[in-house]
């Protein structure tokens, strides 16, 4: 196992970063079935189980009008860490995605105006809308938001958001759902509660922003698992750099309000200041951390390839977004959460 690795503290006044801003990571070419992608390497996810009680008390607490008014993680007072190593690479592989046992979702419609695109409202259909959704929890006592979007996998019930809408300032959060669907405080998909809350061990250790992922697996509910209900979206790990991307999420922060689906697209690049993340000319806000980002991504279905998520802003690009790269502890991770 790799040892921790090295840090450093991004002084706040030169480069204060705004965690949860918008980046994606690449297609893949490698086809490979739920289950099936290659383990890349030793380095193992960090795991956080959740007892039986505790996910009954998350399901009852988030009522629609403690959804409406959490605060969004993003906005809140955590620093950056960077790393000077690049994440690890493995081979290039993907997962397709998945329908649910019963279509909810129509096709999209959004006009040539999809591409690209700096930010608005996602004004299409298509399988997205109902695999991304908002993601509620406790921090520090604090009612929060992010972003996230369930993906194909093993067990039918992995979600895929950033390392810091699971884990922040060395603990765990607590009340944790998934809210596929979101709009308006409304759940029409129901609350989904997490049994386990999983993160790269470099996010887990120290914050590294370049591994900034973070995944759970969810409880059944009403007798169905998550991506029966609402389909899965595939994935794609070290596929590279420099592609076209969609990115979604739940921005809360001014000029959103969290109440609705926004989207960015763009051609990708990496990150040449303080991470090997990718970057998107994006302005989604607070709340948005954790949401999708897709290469491959049809807007006619809706469905794409899951690449990265939404992690971080430099203060002084406001504008741009930023992702982690899905490399081998990405691909790690997901195949811990669909092994759970």
């Amino acid at each position: 196992m790799r040892g921790t690795p090295r840090t450093r503290r991004i002084p706040r006044p030169a480069l204060g970063v705004l965690i949860g801003a918008t980046a994606l990571f690449t297609a893949g070419t490698l086809a490979t079935p739920a289950g099936a992608a290659p383990e890349p390497g030793p380095s193992t996810a960090r795991v956080h189980s959740v007892p039986a009680s505790a996910q009954q008390q998350a399901r009852d607490f988030w009522t629609p009008e403690r959804m409406r008014s959490a605060v969004p993680l993003d906005l809140l007072d955590a620093d950056a860490r960077s790393t000077d190593a690049a994440p690890r690479a493995g081979r290039p592989a993907t997962v397709a995605p998945t329908a649910p046992t019963a279509p909810t979702a129509g096709t999209a419609d959004v006009g040539p105006a999809a591409f690209p695109n700096g930010g608005g409202a996602w004004t299409g259909g298509g399988a997205v809308v109902n695999t991304a959704g908002r993601v509620f929890f406790t921090y520090q006592g604090r009612t929060a938001s992010c972003s996230g979007n369930a993906v194909t996998s093993a067990n039918k019930s992995t979600v895929i958001t950033a390392g810091h809408c699971v884990k922040l300032e060395g603990a765990w959060h607590t009340d944790w759902v998934f809210v596929p669907g979101y709009h308006d405080g409304q759940a029409p998909h129901g609350r989904w509660t997490a049994t386990k809350t999983l993160s790269t061990p470099q996010w887990t250790a120290s914050e590294d922003i370049n591994y900034d992922v973070g995944a759970a697996v969810v409880a059944p509910l009403d007798g169905q698992r998550l991506t029966d209900v609402v389909g899965g979206q595939g994935l794609a790990f070290n596929t590279g750099y420099n592609l076209r991307m969609y990115a979604f999420g739940f921005p809360a922060a001014a000029p959103y309000d969290g109440q609705k689906f926004i989207y960015c697209s763009g051609t990708t690049n990496r990150d040449f200041l303080l991470s090997s993340d990718h970057g998107m000319g994006c302005d989604m806000t607070g709340g948005s951390s954790g949401g999708p980002w897709f290469t491959k991504f049809d807007e006619a279905t809706g469905t794409g390839l899951q690449s990265s998520v939404n992690s971080f802003k430099y203060n002084f690009l406001p504008n741009r977004m930023y992702g982690p790269y899905f490399g081998a502890d990405a691909q790690n991770l997901y195949q811990a959460a669909q092994s759970s």
